[in-house]
């Protein structure tokens, strides 16, 4: 049986190599030097079995959405990864299940050259918590609190898919494998979020559902926001799971765990925000706008008031 030593000894076999990394994993602490004039950014998020992922997900697939969930955030500032911290609690130290982890984390972290700069193992219930190291040029990071009143509400990709994916999960069925990928492995949208500094306003990630997510922009912005449901895209695989209207609705509007991008920019900037979304290969919709009040009203395509029965993920109280 594998060693605290030996699963460390592994991680930092599968680690990428960056410049800037003056002294990564094996010592006391990392020291890193973060480039002249741009500002740091940090984000982090801990994933537990059962509550963030399936029993049943695979380690690699593990591996990926640790490392996911944290880059969105880095996506919704604007900001440019750079480096990680890994904090990993095991039942027993597994190395087959670490390798394969790996294989799913070191995939994306080569993808956006994050270097794994540190961190810990321990013995416990399986969960991961990974800190996430990025820059951004002062006065570039898109924040929660700009949204402005007659800005164009916009999302990147087709929320939904994976609330989907996890319904069908709980009730046993058919497990349709698009929806599933969509809930195992969230595609960070950080390309998209750099081209958008500069033309959005505000922005955040989908991960608690779109309209919980969006009313934090609003609360942060002192705004309100309309939005048509029914506006929201839909993928082939979600109108499949879900041919129901209101069905599809709640999985799109309330569903979470997508990670997309929810982001506001100026009506004059349409143009430029589909020339930047197509630079960055992502479909982007444009779905409501920002108005002046407090809350978030959402309607249907014929102009009829919607309300979900649930208004997103709640830690603490789901």
């Amino acid at each position: 049986m594998a060693g605290e030593f030996d699963l460390i000894d592994r991680i930092r076999a599968r680690t990428v190599a960056r410049g800037d990394v003056v002294l990564g994993i094996g010592d006391d602490a990392a020291l890193l030097q973060p480039p002249a004039g741009m500002q740091l950014v940090v984000a982090m998020d801990a994933l537990n079995a059962g509550i963030h992922f399936p029993h049943d997900t695979a380690p690699a697939d593990i591996g990926w959405k640790a490392l996911a969930v944290n880059l969105s955030d880095l996506a919704a500032m604007g900001a440019t990864p750079a480096w990680c911290t890994l904090s990993l609690s095991l039942p027993e130290p597994d190395a087959a299940w670490v390798d394969a982890f790996l294989d799913g984390f070191d995939a994306l972290a080569r993808a956006h050259a994050v270097a794994l700069v540190g961190g810990d193992t321990t013995r416990g219930p399986l969960s991961v918590c990974v800190t996430v190291f990025g820059f951004v040029a002062p006065g570039r990071a898109l924040c929660r609190a700009a949204a402005r009143v007659g800005d164009d509400i916009w999302v990147s990709g087709t929320p939904g898919d994976a609330a989907a994916a996890l319904a069908q999960w709980r009730a046993g069925g058919t497990r349709d494998p698009v929806l599933r990928g969509r809930l195992d492995r969230p595609t960070p949208r950080v390309a998209l979020g750099l081209r958008l500094a500069g033309l959005a306003h505000a922005a955040i990630d989908i991960s608690d559902g779109l309209l919980a997510d969006l009313a934090h922009v609003c609360g942060a912005s002192g705004v309100g926001a309309e939005i048509d449901v029914d506006a929201l895209p839909v993928s082939d695989a979600l109108h499949a799971a879900a041919p129901d209207p209101d069905t599809r609705r709640a999985r799109q509007a309330s569903g979470g765990d997508d990670y997309e991008l929810c982001f506001t920019a100026p009506a004059a900037a349409q143009h430029a925000i589909v020339d930047a979304a197509a630079g960055a290969s992502t479909r982007v919709t444009r779905i409501g706008r920002i108005v002046e009040g407090d809350a978030v009203d959402a309607r249907t395509g014929d102009a009829a008031a919607w309300r979900p029965a649930s208004g997103g993920y709640r830690h603490f109280q789901d």
